[in-house]
């Protein structure tokens, strides 16, 4: 490869060559062969002569509406760093149907150029930008359709090097191509700052604050305890003075109400022995009159 962006050494370091097991129709002729493992390997001379297009297309327009839509975390990364530097726009995560065909939402845009880096997740922003007839430059594995892209970059637009390198040279090239910068040297920015470590990934989505909550959650559950703990002490209390009287009402009546009932009984028998001797009584008088 002679007048290359970089040295083909460079670029097999960063995988931006590999493909994925799939093969497209609209991607077969960017791909150079298949490996053993599957495999498919893309042409590195249509690589890197499509980010110099790429570039060149990028530095015609108003960096202010050019968008770049990244809905993957590696493909965020990247294109965090080349929006810094280029000035252009960037949605990172999922794009919003109706961002560029609805002037109702609140995050409402009219681009003049998107850049797509994985046209499957990103299809409703090309959707859109096709509606509207804005030019559409898409980053597109061999698994992926090309389906109104206006222009095609053919690499590895999963892989964390991949994506560095390729935002790295994008924005290089868009510095040269403007006249800003009139050689590689000059471009006072450096791959790493595209190609984010994963330990900086972690530390960056590890925040203190959910500890701090953690910390509070203990101090406030025996407070609320020992609030809780206080009226069921008192029913307790309350329970234990109803309980012993309302047994003692039962005892009394059922001691008054069996005696009443015996007392009764005596009197009749009491009586009825001394009632039978007067109606003798009366009868015998009766009888020796």
């Amino acid at each position: 490869m002679t007048d290359t962006l970089l040295p083909q050494e460079k670029y097999l370091e960063s995988g931006i060559h590999i493909g994925t097991k799939m093969k497209t129709p609209d991607m077969k002729k960017y791909i150079y062969k298949e490996r053993q493992d599957k495999l498919f390997v893309l042409d590195l001379k249509q690589v890197d002569e499509r980010i110099k297009l790429a570039a060149n297309l990028i530095a015609q327009y108003d960096p202010a509406k050019i968008y770049v839509i990244a809905s993957r975390t590696y493909a965020g990364i990247a294109a965090s760093a080349f929006s810094g530097i280029i000035g252009c726009n960037l949605i990172k995560g999922r794009f919003i149907p109706g961002s560029m065909t609805n002037p109702a939402r609140p995050n409402f845009f009219e681009p003049s150029l998107i850049l797509v880096c994985d046209p499957k997740n990103e299809w409703q922003a090309i959707r859109e930008a096709s509606a509207t007839g804005t030019p559409v430059i898409g980053l597109c594995d061999t698994d992926n359709s090309t389906r109104f892209l206006d222009l095609v970059v053919p690499c590895n637009n999963k892989g964390k090097k991949a994506l560095a390198l390729i935002f790295f040279l994008l924005a290089r090239e868009v510095m040269k191509s403007k006249g800003l910068i009139a050689a590689d040297s000059e471009f006072g920015h450096t791959l790493d700052e595209f190609d984010v470590p994963l330990e900086a990934l972690e530390s960056s989505d590890s925040k203190p604050e959910p500890k701090k909550e953690e910390e509070k959650e203990p101090e406030e559950k025996p407070s609320a305890k020992k609030k809780e703990e206080k009226p069921a002490e008192k029913e307790k209390t309350e329970e234990q003075e109803k309980k012993p009287e309302k047994p003692a009402k039962k005892k009394h009546s059922k001691k008054s109400s069996k005696p009443k009932s015996t007392e009764k009984g005596e009197e009749k028998k009491e009586k009825t022995p001394e009632g039978e001797p007067k109606k003798e009584a009366e009868k015998k008088g009766t009888d020796q009159g």
